[in-house]
């Protein structure tokens, strides 16, 4: 009965760990299997290949620009990702008339699809007639629709802005409702005694909340942190990575590689791997977030 009882909790705790095994161990495995092997575009193995594949990859010639862009794509979009939200949920956590109906329009950019998002922001910016040039063309600021200036995501230039913004978009719902939930565990007393002690309303926010606010904000740009960088329908549907790889991060370049090398796409898979945990190694490194709040 005892060496029973000992075996219990792996009654609850068995299935969930099976269920990780499966859904996130066993592809981490094969995915690093897969990199040292030679696989034809039907998906067929042909043997070990070493390191070939690694070579392969390093040896593209945009590999290292398109793993700077990774970089700063995400360190861009999640930047003013959780800008915007803290003043968007420092906002929406006052009182003032219509703030419910704020707050359930703000869930519209969560609540629909990526890539449907992504394609409509790429119609309306058609150089035809998208209406965002359509507003351009009626504020003197392009001369006529069709041309070369009127065709914002043909030029890296114009084009990478664009995706951040879109970025940006989708990802402020969720990062303004993770800090309201932050701004809602911060005792009211806490403000009340630097009202007291005469602390301006910056001094309040810079001293109390944003420290008090840490736990959910470092959450929030956590999830960004690996969202961001895996993102893949935003730059797909607008772009394709185009023109050349001038807008392509490292997970389009894996789909791209997909097509005609799966060992060298399967790499490519491991190496972002390792970008996402050296990036998030950084993140909490930066953010101190096994520091108590003093």
């Amino acid at each position: 009965m005892r060496r029973l009882r000992a075996l219990e909790p792996l009654a609850w705790t068995g299935p969930a760990v099976v269920l990780i095994a499966l859904v996130v161990l066993w592809p981490v495995v094969e995915m690093i299997r897969s990199s040292f092997l030679k696989i034809n575009r039907r998906g067929v193995e042909q043997g070990f290949y070493g390191f070939a594949n690694y070579d392969k990859l390093f040896d593209e010639k945009d590999f290292a620009e398109i793993m700077v862009r990774s970089v700063i794509w995400v360190v861009a979009v999640v930047a003013l990702t959780v800008l915007v939200s803290l003043a968007l949920a420092q906002l929406f956590n006052q009182r003032f008339p219509g703030r419910r109906v704020a707050r359930w329009a703000l869930i519209a950019p969560w609540a629909a699809s990526v890539l449907m998002t992504a394609i409509i922001f790429k119609w309306m910016l058609d150089p035809e007639v998208g209406v965002i040039n359509q507003i351009r063309l009626k504020l003197g600021l392009i001369d006529a629709l069709g041309g070369a200036s009127a065709d914002q995501l043909g030029d890296a230039s114009t084009a990478m802005p664009w995706l951040v913004f879109v970025a940006v978009f989708v990802s402020v719902p969720f990062t303004t409702y993770a800090l309201l939930a932050g701004l809602a565990t911060i005792p009211a007393d806490v403000y009340e005694a630097a009202k007291m002690d005469g602390a301006s309303r910056l001094r309040t926010y810079w001293s109390i909340t944003l420290p008090l606010l840490r736990p959910a904000l470092t959450v929030a740009a956590l999830i960004n942190v690996m969202n961001v960088f895996n993102s893949f329908p935003i730059i797909w549907a607008m772009t394709h990575g185009q023109p050349g790889y001038s807008t392509a991060t490292s997970t389009i370049l894996m789909f791209i590689l997909k097509g005609s090398n799966i060992g060298e796409s399967a790499a490519m898979s491991v190496v972002n791997f390792g970008m996402v945990l050296v990036l998030t190694v950084i993140f909490l490194k930066v953010s101190r977030w096994n520091k108590e709040v003093a």
